[in-house]
């Protein structure tokens, strides 16, 4: 809704947020860097007037904004104290409230947690003065391992990671690390930034102001629309959309809190939400799914200078 996927239309983006609150949606993610803080702003707007219990997560972006996180890069480069402070302040007045329910930093260095003096003091500060009421770490693309540590050390009370039928390399040791500690799991990207939706085909162009069209490019598009069509017969198999199949699929985890899924439109909202009507998927749908892992990496160098 903030922006980096094409056209934005606000007035759609914030009937969708209203149409996901009667739905029982209670899980808003977001950011500073979405928009530019627009998509908080859109939130406060979409909120303005209800009284739905309703959860909201955003992040501190790096101020060295490098994304992802140099594994070598110092702590006080990326995520100093005051920094902190001032982006979390500047998120609350965007949303209009007082604190949110969960501040995470918005990537993540393994090394950062051995400079924990750096950034742990805001964080403390903040839980203190109640503008925070939880903290996570949203950790590198494709690189779950590097937030095992972080996991182990009782630091943070959550885990944004990808996950989804592609890539399901977290499965292997961070999800079980996180359900061991009492650490949320919060998986985004659930649909691959859209292959898993089953709507793109090789003959699909994506506007100017869709980074996807550099995520895609070459022959990552024809190669991964490739990979999507079998997912369209099991899905169809399992009476679920495509989309539904991939959101189950995050969802069969028992580490997995919550997932996040774009929905910038009311339809967006009415397809996915269905999922939570459906009955979970069973143990032979799911390893059919399994069956269809892809791990790569199509986001290096996309946001790198």
């Amino acid at each position: 809704m903030g922006g980096m996927w094409g056209a934005v239309d606000d007035r759609e983006a914030i009937r969708a947020i209203r149409r996901a609150l009667e739905l029982g949606v209670s899980f808003l993610d977001t950011a500073a860097v979405y928009g530019e803080g627009h998509a908080e702003e859109l939130i406060r707007q979409a909120l303005a007037g209800r009284d739905e219990a309703v959860c909201i997560a955003t992040k501190v972006p790096p101020k060295n904004m490098e994304w992802p996180a140099r594994h070598e890069a110092l702590a006080a480069e990326a995520f100093p104290a005051g920094w902190i402070i001032e982006q979390t302040e500047a998120s609350l007045r965007r949303l209009g409230r007082a604190a949110v329910e969960l501040q995470q930093l918005h990537v993540w260095a393994p090394r950062w947690l051995k400079e924990q003096e750096v950034w742990l003091p805001a964080i403390e500060r903040l839980k203190r003065e109640g503008k925070i009421k939880a903290f996570g770490i949203s950790i590198n693309d494709h690189e779950p391992d590097t937030a095992l540590e972080a996991v182990a050390s009782g630091l943070i009370d959550s885990v944004q990671v990808i996950y989804n039928v592609f890539d399901q390399t977290p499965a292997e040791r961070l999800l079980p690390a996180c359900q061991q500690c009492c650490v949320g799991v919060i998986v985004r990207v659930p649909f691959d930034e859209g292959s898993l939706t089953g709507t793109l085909t090789a003959a699909t162009r994506f506007a100017p102001d869709d980074w996807r069209g550099t995520y895609f490019a070459g022959e990552r598009l024809r190669e991964t629309v490739e990979r999507v069509e079998p997912l369209k017969a099991l899905s169809g198999a399992m009476r679920r959309t495509l989309p539904q199949a991939a959101l189950a699929f995050c969802l069969a985890h028992p580490a997995v809190s919550t997932v996040i899924p774009g929905m910038r439109r009311v339809a967006h909202v009415e397809e996915n939400c269905a999922v939570a009507e459906m009955p979970p998927l069973s143990a032979v749908q799911l390893g059919a799914l399994r069956g269809q892992a892809w791990p790569r990496n199509y986001y290096a160098g996309v946001f790198s200078d």
